[in-house]
């Protein structure tokens, strides 16, 4: 896919200051890399993505270190967890990507990036176990069923499909993202040229095909698909709210996922990947929440500042404006804390929705 950032870049002999807040560095804009520094705020914010990447020793030889992503990846994080007068790890970051592919002077789309960042630590990290654990965090798995409408016969996928970052596509009716996940889930019909073949009827029939939800991660990574190419590429940038909690359970029928229902799936908003601009040109920022302090910030490259709910909602997309959200970040709310935390939160609503 195209990629999509503002044609502003830095040199690596630019200046090294960048805004800094407690919890939050900036990031310096080098040859565009606003793509690429928003899901790196990103992967900063997910702290159990951190907490796994951090337990790795790197790789066997000092050869493999400039072009070894997770390595690369390690210790840019560690500075901008501990050390943020070190700007070379970013720059380091940056350079490794553009070995691996992700080159300079390139606009990227921040789902792609954050998906083959995925894909090299899977590649490139010698701890397979570790590896599947970082990717377990995000692993959202679905079973397809379909059924021939000629014969009604049933036949289910032995093995479940799964997404890392899951896509949801965007419509004018869409006003909701819980209405994008129901919409996903709904059966669909397979005519003409995708029609699935039937073991009873013996050949190729109209199938009706539907998807359950089996599982959810610790991390929930949602892709709003605003970008559609048919023919040419164009920015869908209608209204698609989203909430700081959501619960599953609540947004799916019992037809639409096979969960346990023994169990609770509430999750809380933490980060925003927002993209501001056309299919063709544009830039990309952040909104983070502070997990300590519970509050929202906004990473532009270098530029930190204070944020509010309010200000993450403006994102939520409209007709008339090009700035939206494009990648949302959700954590799992463990059972004993859910309820305390879903009464805060809508206290905090309350108030805001009064302001």
């Amino acid at each position: 896919m195209l990629g999509r950032c503002f044609t502003r870049s830095y040199s690596f002999q630019d200046s090294m200051s960048s805004t800094r807040l407690p919890g939050l560095m900036g990031l310096l804009n080098y040859r565009l890399s606003c793509c690429v520094n928003s899901v790196l705020q990103s992967f900063f914010a997910t702290e159990e993505f951190t907490e796994k990447l951090d337990r790795w020793n790197g790789p066997s030889t000092a050869a493999e270190e400039k072009c070894n992503t997770p390595l690369q990846l390690q210790r840019v994080l560690r500075v901008m967890q501990k050390d943020r007068s070190q700007t070379q790890a970013h720059r380091d970051f940056l350079y490794c990507l553009h070995l691996n592919h992700i080159r300079f002077y390139v606009q990227h789309d921040a789902d792609e990036v954050f998906l083959l960042i995925l894909n090299l630590i899977q590649q490139q990290m010698s701890d397979t176990n570790l590896a599947q654990e970082i990717r377990d965090l995000y692993k959202t798995e679905v079973r397809q069923h379909l059924k021939c409408l000629s014969c009604n016969s049933m036949h289910d996928v032995p093995n479940n499909s799964y997404f890392v970052s899951f896509p949801l596509s965007v419509y004018e009716n869409c006003q909701m993202v819980e209405n994008c996940f129901q919409f996903f889930f709904r059966p669909q019909k397979l005519t003409d040229r995708n029609k699935c073949y039937c073991n009873y009827c013996g050949e190729k029939k109209t199938t009706e095909q539907v998807f359950k939800l089996t599982s959810l991660p610790k991390v929930l990574v949602i892709h709003l698909k605003r970008f559609q190419c048919s023919g040419s590429t164009r920015k869908l940038n209608c209204k698609v709210s989203f909430p700081e909690i959501l619960d599953f359970q609540k947004i799916l029928h019992e037809d639409q996922h096979e969960l346990n229902k023994g169990q609770m799936y509430i999750y809380e908003l933490f980060a925003v990947i927002v993209h501001s601009g056309t299919a063709m040109f544009g830039h990309y920022t952040a909104y983070i929440k502070s997990p300590g302090e519970q509050t929202w910030y906004h990473a532009d490259d270098s530029s930190i500042s204070t944020a509010s709910w309010a200000d993450v909602k403006s994102t939520y997309g409209s007709s008339s404006g090009s700035r939206s959200a494009y990648m949302l970040l959700y954590r799992k709310i463990e059972e004993e804390t859910s309820m305390s935390s879903q009464s805060t939160h809508g206290s905090e609503l309350m108030e805001t929705e009064s302001k």
